[in-house]
């Protein structure tokens, strides 16, 4: 038996066992979703939204990267952003790192990786500048690399609410989302809360709000 016939025979149990669970489960499914949340998550196989967070199929819309960034230069994290915000109005945008993270031990490096790769990693090298004096003060590696984790995520955050996606949420949903950054252990498997942004014109940048949504 192949690799791929052994998922594909998972596949089927999972099937089963979720028509044992729920006969119209699948009926359900394909009527379509309205998630509350969005997760954007690191790419890592190691994180799997759903399963960390005891949901299931339909209920998170997903996002993953190399470090859980939003560039602005990344269409592809845009236009997930803007579909979740604007047309499945979701409640919840969840932005979380992980410690042990591989994309950030390798931007904490001066090691080549490719042109592709160094350019990802650029905007991580770029908030250890921001926070040089903290971060050249913890003398522990992991440490370091712990709290350059969790400072990206504040990043994502801070550009996050950059985004007219947002801003249009903000101003326009019945119920405006909220955004929380987080980051979870690998070696316990839970969720540290870092921040909780709720809408609030005042926390985003004058130089970055967006005036004809505000007016």
């Amino acid at each position: 038996m192949s690799t791929l016939d052994t998922l594909f025979e998972r596949n089927r149990n999972w099937v089963n066992n979720k028509k044992e669970e729920d006969a119209e489960f699948f009926q359900k499914l394909a009527q379509g979703q309205s998630p509350k949340y969005l997760w954007i998550g690191c790419g890592d196989s190691r994180i799997p939204a759903e399963e960390i967070l005891g949901l299931s199929a339909g209920e998170i819309f997903v996002h993953r990267n190399v470090a859980n960034q939003v560039l602005s230069t990344d269409i592809n994290a845009r236009s997930v952003i803007e579909y979740a915000l604007i047309h499945l109005k979701v409640k919840h945008v969840i932005i979380c790192g992980h410690y042990g993270c591989g994309g950030v031990k390798a931007a904490l490096s001066n090691e080549d990786l490719g042109e592709t790769l160094n350019m990802w990693l650029k905007s991580i090298k770029e908030v250890f500048v921001e926070n040089k004096a903290e971060l050249s003060a913890i003398t522990d590696e992991e440490a370091q690399q712990d709290r350059l984790v969790e400072l990206n995520v504040l990043k994502q955050v801070e550009r996050l609410l950059h985004t007219s996606s947002l801003q249009k949420a903000w101003k326009e949903n019945p119920e405006p989302p909220v955004i929380h950054g987080c980051v979870v252990s690998l070696k316990t498997g839970l969720i540290k809360s870092l921040i909780e942004v709720e809408a609030d014109e005042e926390k985003i940048e004058p130089i970055f709000r967006f005036q004809n949504i505000w007016k």
